[in-house]
């Protein structure tokens, strides 16, 4: 079938008052493989309920192709450098272009992609990662000159802190339901407001130490135990 045919089947079920997921079902059930994407019956609900009646395509601009210049793609790539959260609509407002024109040099002719940021653990400045690496080689070094007594006196050391209540995450609550069964239901739970700080130390036949900070008590007593374990 073709794509126009099946959004009239996807707005007949829509009238219907089908869910987008019953909808989904019958397309797969009558057509197979060809039947859309649940994203483009998703999609065309959505157009449907934002009051759109025709299926047909929307008619596209005649802007001719010659409309990427060099110097639109430089001013986007200077625009992009500018400001990395920039939006593309913001980009085709600007340079006097379609957004559909703009994702065209983003992709083609810069090789760029819009990305969510990555959450790390801590951001490290310049003097961090200089002593990271120097330390790295002095233990590579004591490391090289005796490997087995190197691994039997290292100890690593590291904090974390310890809520009282943990919920599980939701890949942990997951639960096996039939086909057509609704999915399981929870309250939604936070990390409880009451937390102690725990320091783990370890070597390489596993933890050898854990100090809990006490309430009221500066972070300096952890230290003490530090020196403790290495002696």
């Amino acid at each position: 079938m073709e794509k126009s045919q099946f959004r009239v089947l996807i707005k007949h079920y829509f009238l219907r008052k089908k869910t987008i997921t019953e909808t989904k079902e019958k397309l797969d059930k009558y057509y197979g493989d060809s039947a859309p994407s649940i994203s483009m019956v998703k999609k065309w609900f959505t157009e449907f309920r934002c009051g759109r009646t025709s299926t047909s395509d929307a008619e596209r601009s005649s802007r001719p192709k010659e409309v990427i210049t060099p110097e639109i793609v430089d001013k986007i790539h200077e625009m992009i450098l500018d400001d990395r959260r920039i939006k593309v609509r913001e980009l085709a407002h600007a340079v006097g272009i379609s957004t559909e024109r703009v994702h065209h040099i983003l992709h083609e002719y810069l090789d760029m992609r819009k990305l969510s940021v990555r959450w790390v653990p801590r951001l490290l400045t310049l003097d961090h990662k200089r002593n990271r690496v120097t330390t790295s080689k002095e233990c590579l070094a004591m490391f090289s000159r005796n490997p087995d007594e190197f691994l039997g006196r290292f100890v690593t050391v590291d904090e974390t802190w310890i809520h009282h209540n943990t919920p599980e995450t939701k890949e942990q609550s997951k639960q096996w339901v039939s086909r057509g069964e609704r999915g399981p239901k929870k309250a939604k739970q936070s990390l409880s407001a009451n937390k102690i700080m725990a320091t783990v130390f370890w070597d390489a036949r596993g933890v050898i130490h854990i100090d809990y900070l006490e309430k009221g008590k500066t972070i300096t007593i952890l230290f003490k135990a530090i020196g403790q374990i290495q002696r």
